[in-house]
């Protein structure tokens, strides 16, 4: 199986993804590109997350010294939106969606990116996402929360200060929805949690572990259809970000420093959940 094309069940989907192990034989003559600039300041006074220095709305951000979360002065999603529908025999349909855009910056330096941030400064990091998690929890008419990254100009990144986002929506988004289908299919089916189930699995096999610790554990998902795809797992049945326990959030920041987020372009975590 592992020379040949074949397809995988992806547990978390419901769908089948084609594995070509074969394609990784072909020649490349396409494009390559220069790896980034990597000698940034500590402290870039055109930035607009830099402590001290006013944002593109004019704001002025305070001199923090760890981290600093602000509503998204161009937030996609906004909580004053007024309620709207329209349809069109069915096939062009429109609704309101209400959010919050939320802003975190790892650090006061414009320099350090999560994998190069002490394991502590990390810490930090989540206990920020929590405390984001807690208060978009208490929106009455929040359904969901989205704590992500993308990095580098690749990514649409916007400013190269070490910064992640927070998205909260009145709905649930599509991926999530299919996920929760899924975890809730496999619970009625097997009496367990699919999430549970599969980290013991690749803990057992240890053929795709990337970095464990006794909270968390980062494989390569055996239905991978990216280069670089990693999922961080908790490897105790974990219903929220809240409920991870002291010693849980510095597991959380040890697999982040030990897996080099560099190679994390986009990640959610608002789920580090087993439902």
């Amino acid at each position: 199986m592992s020379t040949h094309p074949h397809r995988r069940f992806d547990p978390l989907r419901g769908e089948w993804v084609i594995v070509s192990p074969n394609r990784n034989d072909r020649p490349w003559q396409g494009q390559i590109d220069p790896p980034p600039a990597d000698d940034l300041p500590e402290y870039d006074p055109g930035c607009y997350l830099c402590p001290g220095n006013p944002r593109a709305n004019g704001e002025r951000n305070p001199p923090y010294t760890s981290t600093f979360a602000f509503d998204n002065d161009f937030g996609a999603l906004v909580p004053s939106t007024p309620a709207f529908a329209t349809a069109d025999n069915g096939l062009l349909n429109a609704q309101s969606e209400r959010g919050l855009c939320r802003v975190v910056c790892f650090s006061p330096r414009h320099d350090l990116t999560l994998p190069r941030m002490d394991a502590s400064a990390i810490r930090a990091v989540i206990d920020a996402w929590i405390s984001e998690y807690r208060a978009l929890a208490a929106v009455p008419w929040m359904a969901y929360a989205t704590v992500f990254e993308n990095r580098g100009a690749m990514m649409g990144a916007s400013n190269p200060h070490p910064h992640g986002q927070v998205w909260a929506t009145e709905h649930v988004p599509h991926e999530a929805a299919v996920e929760q289908r899924e975890f809730a299919g496999y619970q009625h089916q097997h009496g367990s949690c699919l999430l549970c189930d599969y980290i013991a699995l690749e803990l057992r096999l240890g053929e795709r572990i990337v970095c464990a610790n006794d909270a968390f554990a980062a494989v390569v998902p055996f239905w991978a259809v990216w280069p670089f795809e990693t999922l961080v797992v908790s490897t105790r049945h974990v219903d929220a970000l809240p409920s991870l326990r002291d010693d849980e959030r510095d597991g959380l920041a040890d697999i982040l420093k030990q897996h080099g987020g560099h190679l994390i372009s986009y990640f959610t975590v608002a789920s580090v959940q087993h439902l």
